[in-house]
């Protein structure tokens, strides 16, 4: 997609925030530090629309990027930092849940991990989840650059068996905001969903 024009649109932590609209949602989860705005910053061609923050778990609200008035991307906050209270993973864990389970607009989740480790438990449970709930998956190995091109099929069998994969509801896919390697490739994955209707 040529994108021109995106805006931050809403911060919400309720449906009755969300935006009122029938675009498609792209929503991005991830731990904390993974690189999501980096991934939303290299996608819609712009340095610091989606900040990045010297401080992990600092998003607390789903963000909704306006991109080109044909989607949505929405930025949901990082999970498995130790700093954020108990009770505030709580609330964001059910602000998640809440989004993923009722937004009829969703067509698929981007799920970033670090292409360098295997998935943490957070990622895990945040994959077997998604799965449950049917929701089409593509993940995104971040820091791709970080890795030698020769270690590439490793890190991704690493990944996957961590993940217990289904290719039937899954994707995957390296990334790296530094070399854009994996940028059309993510944007592909997006298009082929963006006319998809979520599963009732």
């Amino acid at each position: 997609m040529e994108v021109h024009n995106v805006t931050m649109e809403i911060s919400a932590v309720s449906p009755a925030q969300y935006p009122v609209t029938n675009l498609p949602e792209i929503a991005l989860v991830g731990r904390s530090n993974v690189g999501k705005s980096s991934l939303t910053n290299t996608l819609i061609n712009r340095k610091g629309l989606a900040r990045t923050s010297a401080q992990p778990g600092k998003t607390q609200t789903l963000n909704f990027y306006n991109v080109e008035d044909a989607l949505y991307f929405v930025d949901v906050p990082g999970y498995g930092y130790a700093k954020v209270s108990k009770k505030q993973r709580e609330a964001f864990g059910e602000m998640i849940e809440t989004y993923i389970t009722s937004r009829a607009q969703l067509r698929g989740v981007v799920s970033l991990v670090d292409a360098r480790h295997a998935p943490s438990e957070e990622d895990i449970m945040m994959y077997e989840w998604l799965h449950y709930y049917k929701v089409p998956i593509l993940v995104v190995a971040t820091k791709a650059d970080k890795i030698a091109r020769g270690k590439f099929n490793h890190a991704e069998s690493v990944i996957k068996k961590a993940l217990n994969f289904d290719s039937e509801d899954s994707d995957f896919q390296f990334f790296s905001s530094q070399t854009k390697y994996g940028k059309d490739e993510v944007w592909q994955w997006i298009e082929n969903h963006m006319p998809n209707k979520k599963n009732a």
